[in-house]
């Protein structure tokens, strides 16, 4: 449709997830209307991207060098796991300040229907973890979702009989949210995971 290099740039965009044909036309023409100190900053920023970051192979977070700097941070607490789809999540957990121990990154949840086994998974790199690391819980931080729920569960039964703890996220209300329109698993999630008020 475009001359070549035009067109190219708008093919490889449109591979990226979330960009249709519409967004991947605008930012190339976006891109071809800026300085080119501008594109190449874009560009030399990708490049150092792939060229430095790898998957720290402790818990396989992005990292740039041997591990990652939650690992080598000498504060986190190393008995206690909290294993997370994607190394997003990760960055989510660490805003909320309330979690001072390690992670352990899955790169993806169960979907037979995908044709994501536990094989594709890090669960056997989870599994060789506890052992070696002195690991006392897991706290199984998955999406609340059919896949997330589903991981969650294999993984517990394959980590319970290692004689460590297991704990799942508790679930339900947002803040500021009204009972009224609350679904019935959201609900009775939060009512799953009180706990005692302090008075």
């Amino acid at each position: 449709m475009y001359t070549g290099p035009l067109q190219g740039l708008v093919d490889e965009l449109g591979r990226l997830p979330g960009i249709g044909p519409k967004s991947a036309q605008r930012i190339a023409f976006h891109l071809l209307k800026v300085a080119p100190e501008d594109a190449m900053r874009l560009a030399d920023a990708i490049v150092t991207m792939k060229e430095r970051i790898t998957l720290c192979p402790r818990c396989f977070n992005v990292a740039e060098g041997d591990l990652c700097s939650i690992c080598v941070d000498p504060r986190r607490d190393g008995a206690v796991l909290c294993v997370v789809e994607d190394p997003r999540d990760i960055v989510a957990v660490e805003k909320t300040q309330e979690f001072r121990g390690r992670y352990h990154v899955l790169h993806g949840a169960l979907n037979p229907i995908e044709g994501v086994g536990p094989d594709q998974l890090r669960i056997r790199e989870l599994l060789a973890r506890i052992d070696v690391e002195s690991i006392t819980e897991v706290i199984l931080c998955t999406n609340p979702n059919l896949e997330g729920e589903a991981t969650a569960m294999y993984v517990a039964r394959l980590l319970k009989p290692l004689g460590v703890t297991v704990t799942r996220i508790a679930s339900g209300l947002p803040v500021g949210g009204d009972l009224e329109y609350a679904d019935e698993l959201t609900l009775g999630r939060a009512l799953e995971g009180r706990r005692e008020v302090d008075a």
